[in-house]
């Protein structure tokens, strides 16, 4: 046999584990001495963080023969967007999530869903990201209440929010929403030691590639997420939603009134 045929016969799901570890790795490998590096310059990590930093709540894209640019903007003004996240109960069974993940998000969202009861059918999402612990916990809730998730057209889902996506039992975004990933990244002005950054790095890592594979997510989604440098988004075209099953219906036109 081949190895052409030996690799052709190995499942796709095990091929792609194998290749997410492998990037990884090296990922970690840069990751201690891009760390070593600052540490020895005595210099703070860098901390990008679009809801507090004078950056752009979307990043420039990556740029490897996708656009430099969002490909829309979004419908809702940076100041709304940074704001940290709020919750509003709108007609139809519809809990709008807006804002950025803050770390005490995910306790906010429980008491919302406690208190509407069996109300809320659908979390609107509209948020840059932000806390990636707090997303997952929405996350994990939003698939134990069988919830569904939507992404309005030239709404934005990005950085930590397509976690919190992940979680709906039906998952859809409408054309021209904005999802786009990047690196998990330390947030904070703390400046951890090489093997802190790395052990975090890695156990988040693990996390988020963990959980969306729970939630049924291609693996390919993840990789792409950690080529992407912090200050950079990968936004996802039409059909790497389908094909990653981000999306569990065909992209939808946009909703007309209400």
């Amino acid at each position: 046999m081949t190895i052409g045929e030996a690799i052709r016969r190995i499942d796709d799901g095990v091929l792609m584990r194998c290749v997410f570890y492998v990037l990884l790795a090296a990922s970690l490998t840069f990751l201690v001495i891009d760390v070593r590096e600052i540490t020895t310059a005595n210099a703070e990590l860098p901390g990008f963080d679009p809801m507090h930093d004078d950056q752009p709540v979307l990043p420039p894209a990556l740029t490897d023969g996708r656009p430099a640019s969002p490909p829309v903007e979004p419908a809702s003004p940076s100041e709304v967007l940074r704001k940290a996240m709020t919750f509003e109960l709108k007609p139809g069974g519809v809990l709008m999530a807006e804002g950025t993940i803050d770390p005490g998000a995910a306790g906010r969202f429980a008491q919302e869903i406690e208190a509407r009861g069996e109300y809320v059918k659908t979390v609107h999402l509209n948020s840059p990201g932000g806390s990636v612990d707090d997303a997952i916990a929405m996350s994990k809730l939003i698939r134990e209440k069988k919830l569904q998730t939507i992404i309005a057209s030239r709404g934005l889902c990005a950085s930590s929010c397509p976690i919190v996506f992940s979680g709906g039992v039906e998952r859809i975004a409408e054309k021209e929403a904005v999802i786009g990933v990047h690196q998990v990244f330390n947030g904070s002005r703390d400046r951890p030691s090489a093997e802190q950054a790395m052990s975090s790095a890695q156990s988040t890592t693990a996390r988020v590639a963990r959980h969306l594979e729970e939630m049924g997510i291609g693996s390919a989604l993840w990789l792409h997420a950690l080529e992407t440098p912090p200050d950079r988004l990968y936004y996802l075209s039409e059909k790497e939603m389908a094909d990653f099953k981000l999306v569990t219906q065909p992209i939808r036109a946009a909703r007309t009134g209400g």
